[in-house]
């Protein structure tokens, strides 16, 4: 069981030794690059979005148009990028479209 602070700490730092604590930034990555990967690509993309699944530094995605698959991996290095910015770090080194 965790300690108790007698001292006030903000929410975001107990929640983050929380975290920290029971080692569940691994499932937290997971969490936060599904969600950048809605806000990053927009309803045109989130349509044919079937899956999104961080294994690793990989990134797969599964989409449910061919098209969109070829269009999308021409662009593999940028989306990688903007990904990786609005994380705010490295977590994605490499998507693999299916």
């Amino acid at each position: 069981m965790a300690k108790r602070h007698n001292s006030h700490i903000p929410l975001s730092d107990a929640l983050s030794e929380f975290i920290k604590e029971n080692k569940l930034q691994k499932g937290m990555d997971k969490v936060d690059v599904k969600n950048a990967w809605v806000k990053l690509m927009g309803n045109g993309v989130n349509n044919y979005t079937t899956g999104v699944e961080l294994r690793n530094e990989t990134l797969f995605v599964s989409l449910s148009s061919s098209v969109l698959r070829e269009e999308l991996s021409l662009g593999k290095t940028k989306i990688i990028t903007l990904l990786n910015e609005e994380l705010g770090k490295d977590l994605v080194k490499k998507i693999v479209l299916r």
